[in-house]
């Protein structure tokens, strides 16, 4: 973080004064270079810091929220000339460096961040070229007063309205306003828009979820341990972290006041662990109201411009390409190798923050500048196609999904001889032809995929997301594997599961994971899905769902499983992978995953997987052209 301030803004200067060409006031001009992850010459640095200010802000009912304001700066003079403004509404304080002593605590020195643009090159970026960047505490949370009322509230979202309103109308703006912000501050993003509030022209959302159900109980399985930690988290950052007090706040008085406002707030575990069907509709908690889809329509029918940003790891990749699919307004899409958050691999960590500095400057200077750069001419879709760890490229799309053919590979008997599974059975293309044939385990409800998972990284639990190597998953699991390919495999999609179950105990739950298989053994996680088998009446979706199948998770429909065979089909978060030639694809199945969910009882099932004529569990790969 320290080499974010001290050494990134000397960088940056020097290399603009080094660029060809003059300025905007006149003489030659320089090389114009806007394509994904370049831009050059459209707009100048124009100023050499920034001046960051605090203060409360009232709304409609008489609450005031903690507002921080960066305006660019020459010589240390704040900028007069009024200017666009990038902005976000954050649940976690305005100033990142409180944050940064909870979920890094071990780190020494700590830096001095005293404010959103001193943490984050991006925000650097866009000051020095002009924009004046603004931070937002929500009700409820840091510095800001009145009672947290639950995830994106009716509330909330009003108080974005009306700051929006306030940006707008400052001397220092000349209201075209956009918003910025990964995570929680990308869903408030969609849900500003979907106000339409006339001074909102773009936003940038990262990381941004669609829908909370889909989240909080993907399949029916509740994800206890990503809520746990991020309950426990916000709740500490409340009424126990003091975010920093603005400042007419001297003495921190005012401060102090608003904590004691947020004893009361909003109780997540208790709101969340409630809800387990998708049409609970309490007070403070309606699945279908509360949240980005609840205003799906709204947000659809304001179009405004955003650029989804995301990453194959991340919780939500999902419902980035889902947003993509059923937006209305001029859109684009990345998807980088990255999860949530922090990543050890330091070369894909600098390109994720030059990227993303870069596409979010380009799509702010068309939208808020009216700066003719060409980001609309281009592919709408860039991502990323991951080879092994550390090795990716980047292509372009029109569409999404791209152009894939649909390869169905069946559960088969084995042995693969490539891992010491509870079955070791194979895959293959030659659909299933014996009468009765399956697979039968006791799960093991040990069963994890780790503790540095996308689930733990996505709320700081693990900031550098490192899966182990699977072979002791897989070893208390059920396994499928391919024989070694003969040519490299590309898989860019998402990849969808059917499996013929049956229960002990009428109901269980079925993690499906897919791996890739070195010439060692050595098992790489790819990406996952998970269905508790209750929850596996398919439905309509209410939004363009791509063609994959959709779980409505009423409590109406959550039927036990019948003595019988029953069908169960779910996607897998989609990813764009190469299996490398002489590699394994291998598909897991297991009955729990510790440390990331919740178990459907403590009793262990012993499920059968049918792997027959009348009942061909398989999954269906989008492959790639030339695969």
């Amino acid at each position: 973080m320290r080499r974010i301030t001290a050494i990134f803004l000397p960088a940056l200067l020097a290399a603009c004064a080094a660029e060809p060409g003059t300025d905007d006031a006149g003489g030659e001009a320089p090389d114009r270079v806007s394509e994904f992850g370049r831009y050059e010459g459209y707009s100048e640095p124009r100023y050499d810091g920034w001046v960051t200010t605090s203060r409360y802000v009232e709304m409609r009912d008489g609450v005031r929220l903690a507002v921080e304001v960066t305006r660019p700066a020459l010589g240390g003079a704040p900028e007069s000339e009024p200017l666009p403004v990038v902005w976000t509404h954050s649940r976690y304080h305005r100033n990142p460096g409180r944050i940064l002593r909870v979920i890094a605590p071990d780190l020494d020195p700590l830096p001095d961040i005293r404010s959103q643009v001193d943490a984050n090159e991006d925000l650097q970026r866009l000051v020095l070229h002009g924009y004046v960047v603004a931070a937002a505490g929500v009700r409820g949370s840091g510095a800001s007063f009145g009672r947290y009322e639950g995830l994106f509230s009716e509330s909330e979202t009003t108080d974005a309205v009306e700051l929006i309103e306030w940006l707008a109308s400052q001397p220092w703006s000349d209201g075209n306003v956009g918003m910025y912000g990964g995570s929680y501050l990308g869903i408030t993003q969609y849900m500003a828009a979907s106000r339409n509030p006339p001074a909102l022209k773009a936003i940038f959302p990262d990381v941004a979820a669609l829908d909370m159900y889909d989240l909080m109980y993907p399949g029916g399985v509740y994800r206890d341990d990503l809520i746990g930690h991020w309950g426990g988290l916000t709740r500490e950052f409340d009424v126990s972290i003091p975010a920093p007090a603005v400042d007419e706040d001297v003495e921190g008085v005012l401060l102090r006041q608003a904590m004691e406002e947020h004893e009361d707030n909003w109780d997540v575990l208790e709101q969340y662990g409630a809800g387990r069907y998708r049409d609970h509709a309490a007070p403070e908690l309606a699945w279908e109201r509360h949240g980005p889809s609840g205003v799906l329509e709204d947000v659809l029918e304001a179009g405004v411009p955003a650029y989804h940003w995301n990453g194959w790891y991340d919780i939500f990749v999902t419902d980035a390409t889902l947003w993509f699919a059923n937006y209305r307004g001029p859109q684009k899409l990345g998807i980088g190798a990255w999860p949530h958050s922090g990543m050890p691999d330091p070369a894909l960590m600098a390109e994720r923050i030059e990227l993303y500095a870069v596409e979010q400057h380009r799509w702010f200077d068309y939208w808020l500048k009216g700066i003719d750069n060409g980001v609309l001419d281009e592919a709408p879709i860039h991502y990323a196609i991951m080879n092994d760890p550390g090795d990716w490229r980047w292509v372009s799309s029109d569409v999404w999904p791209p152009e894939t053919t649909s390869q169905r590979l069946f559960l088969a008997p084995g042995a693969s001889g490539s891992v010491a599974s509870v079955n070791d059975g194979g895959l293959s293309p030659d659909a299933p032809t014996a009468e009765a044939a399956f697979d039968e385990y006791l799960v093991d409800l040990s069963t994890t995929t780790g503790t540095s998972s996308r689930w733990d990284n996505a709320v700081g639990a693990a900031p550098e997301m490192v899966y182990p190597d699977l072979r002791d998953t897989d070893a208390k699991s059920l396994t499928y594997t391919t024989p070694p390919l003969v040519s490299d495999l590309t898989v860019t999609g998402h990849p969808v599961v059917t499996l013929w179950v049956t229960s002990s105990t009428r109901d269980a739950d079925f993690f499906v994971l897919l791996e890739e298989v070195d010439a060692e053994g050595s098992s790489r996680y790819v990406t996952e899905g998970v269905l508790r088998a209750s929850h596996r009446e398919l439905a309509d979706a209410p939004w363009d769902n791509l063609g994959l199948p959709f779980q409505r998770s009423y409590a109406s429909d959550v039927e036990p499983l019948p003595d019988e065979p029953a069908e169960l089909r779910l996607d897998l978060h989609p990813t764009s992978t190469v299996f490398n030639a002489g590699h394994r694809l291998r598909v897991t199945v297991m009955g729990a995953d510790r440390d990331n969910a919740e178990e459907v009882s403590e009793d262990p099932p012993t499920v059968r997987v049918y792997r027959s004529a009348t009942h061909p569990s398989s999954v269906e790969l989008p492959v790639a052209a030339g695969s």
